[in-house]
């Protein structure tokens, strides 16, 4: 019994010393970060072999799915989806039938760490990527994960899919996703989690800055590179997503919603509406999983009814850049 209790022990945001001394946040490396490739060590690239680990509610978690289901890799890359509601003993799989993911038989994330690295004393993120013939976590790097799934796995794409991430654009991809990650992405975070007035205030004016800047680029293209949809334009889609029903409220990320910048907004229907994108947003659990989670501070379990999520239907204007 001993035993079980320390495989599901999680670390709290403090405890992975994701909190500065000056009271910013500052998120957590990640620690399994092994490339999928043919190269000496890398991770061999099959079909059947990884089951990626998810839950509706994380925008990380999220890009790799949209961008699974653009190169349909739906039937290489297997998905376990765990609930929106972070428990005190790390995300749990209880939506699957008895409370157990099928394949790896594990009821909550940190047990499969602690199987594949005992001394593992960080959070386990999603999204994770387990090896199912070792059942042992192989990589839990967000940020290059969709990359991977758009170079190493190439052979598997389906025929017809999107080149996501052109080798003529790599390296303005690369500058680009990083200043969106550290801004946009992860600016909502810093905002939301800083324990500190000013820390927060400039999380929050660097965010806005960027999405002023964000509005302006995209009055003059359809999407973040032009014609076509890249890795970038899921990146960005995944905060967009959540900012209104979750980051306005929770995070207090409340000069504008998205709604409000005519550009963005547009942008955000016309992604929404696209196959991959809209199919794989569960509002329901980005809801909970904020405003019940740890997140939301939210003693009486109370779901904000709104916003309209119908309005993500409506038409937009992009088609004017054809």
């Amino acid at each position: 019994m001993a035993e079980k209790i320390k495989v599901i022990t999680v670390a709290t945001t403090e405890d992975a010393h994701e909190i500065s001394k000056e009271g910013a946040f500052v998120r957590q490396g990640n620690h399994f970060d092994t490339p999928f490739g043919d190269g000496p060590g890398d991770l061999p690239v099959e079909a059947g072999r990884y089951r990626l680990l998810v839950a509706g509610i994380c925008p990380w978690a999220h890009r790799s799915i949209i961008v699974r289901e653009l190169l349909g890799l739906q039937d290489v890359i297997s998905v376990g989806t765990a609930s929106p509601i972070r428990t005190d003993k790390g995300w749990e799989f209880s939506l699957d039938e008895g409370g157990v993911d099928p394949v790896l038989n594990i009821r909550y994330l940190p047990e499969i760490y602690a199987q594949t690295d005992p001394t593992y004393e960080g959070r386990a993120t999603v999204p994770t990527v387990v090896d199912v013939k070792t059942n042992k976590v192989v990589n839990n790097d967000y940020f290059k994960l969709t990359n991977y799934w758009e170079t190493a796995f190439k052979k598997f794409h389906k025929e017809g899919a999107p080149d996501l991430y052109p080798e003529e654009l790599r390296d303005e991809i690369d500058a680009f996703n990083e200043i969106l990650f550290h801004e946009v992405n992860n600016g909502v975070y810093k905002a939301g989690f800083s324990k500190t007035q000013e820390k927060y205030e400039e999380a929050y004016d660097a965010l806005f800055a960027r999405l002023d800047i964000l509005e302006e680029r995209l009055s003059t293209q359809r999407y973040l590179f032009g014609n076509k949809i890249t890795d970038a334009d899921v990146r960005f889609y995944v905060t967009l997503v959540r900012f209104d029903v979750a980051y306005y409220l929770v995070f207090k990320t409340n000069r504008n919603r998205i709604i409000d910048f005519p550009n963005i907004w547009n942008y955000a229907k016309d992604l929404y509406q696209t196959p991959g994108f809209g199919n794989t947003t569960d509002f329901d659990a980005i809801k909970k999983g904020y405003q019940l989670g740890n997140h939301g501070n939210n003693p009486y379990g109370i779901v904000a009814k709104g916003p309209e999520i119908s309005i993500w239907n409506e038409p937009h204007d992009r088609h004017r850049f054809e």
